[in-house]
């Protein structure tokens, strides 16, 4: 939002709708832009009391819920998982974010680290990234032998349908930005000194290897789309709506109590949320 600053004095004059808006005419402030910031972060606040009650739900019936976030550098996976996670006990929610693997965990069963990370009895956790980075990012950074990459998209499959007999609940979003909004992101994190902690190597050559990780990210959805484990994919071009709908689409697949006294709307926006059979005309 701009820098909204109004005098005391100002602020008493303000007793109507009207009055306001002339104020703010008269301060030469783009009142769209502010109205339109309003609604976004009184809409966050109402869909981050549902998950509050879903997230309540989920420790009351012992529910495990995994939810993963995967896209292109710079799609806002860790945005929008801090829109989700903001109001949630910590006791009952984790966020994975795994570094590089150790000399020991290469030397073991690809999967394993995750396995330890999966959540408990009645929790929720986020993943931002996971056991997928063998899907796009290793084989496109040359980080996997190719030997490596053909087994673990044949166990990928197999290891999500385990998870599923199991009674884990799975979401897997796929973040979708075009090669000039990552662009444009990517500067932004260099110039702004609050930033610059996430620009990585990886950054450094999105952009170069755009057509390669298209190629990957195609064959990974093609290939590890199931019943059982969907990918979602999500419009994030424009991250508040990316943010507001993949919320909405998680409230709307968990039946938790309380569900029905919402007092925002459940059902997501099909043009920002899709499932992959339905996305064949997204620039992925």
């Amino acid at each position: 939002m701009e820098n909204l600053i109004l005098s005391q004095e100002e602020l008493e004059t303000i007793n109507s709708a009207e009055a306001l808006k002339k104020l703010l005419t008269s301060k030469d402030f783009n009142i769209k832009k502010i109205l339109k910031e309003i609604k976004y972060e009184k809409e966050l606040e109402e869909l981050q009391i549902e998950l509050v009650k879903m997230h309540q739900w989920v420790k009351e019936t012992g529910k495990r819920v995994a939810i993963i976030f995967e896209g292109r550098d710079a799609a806002g996976k860790g945005g929008t998982i801090l829109r989700f996670t903001q109001h949630l006990s910590p006791r009952a929610m984790r966020v994975v974010a795994l570094p590089k693997p150790s000399e020991t965990e290469k030397g073991q069963w690809y999967f394993q680290r995750y396995i330890k990370e999966l959540p408990n009895k009645g929790e929720i956790v986020f993943f931002d990234r996971s056991w997928y980075n063998r899907a796009v990012v290793e084989p496109v950074m040359d980080f996997c032998e190719q030997e490596q990459y053909n087994k673990f998209m044949q166990q990928v499959p197999e290891f999500e349908n385990m998870l599923y007999e199991d009674g884990i609940i799975v979401i897997k979003f796929w973040f979708i930005i075009d090669k000039s909004e990552q662009k444009e992101r990517i500067n932004d994190r260099r110039k702004n000194p609050l930033k610059q902690w996430k620009v990585s190597p990886i950054d450094e050559v999105a952009q170069k290897k755009w057509d390669t990780f298209s190629s990957y990210v195609r064959l990974m959805l093609s290939k590890t789309h199931t019943l059982y484990s969907p990918w979602i994919l999500i419009n994030a071009n424009n991250k508040q709506k990316a943010r507001l709908e993949s919320i909405r689409y998680v409230l709307s697949k968990l039946e938790y109590e309380g569900k029905d006294k919402s007092k925002v709307s459940l059902i997501y926006d099909p043009k920002v949320v899709s499932r992959y059979e339905d996305s064949y005309s997204m620039n992925i």
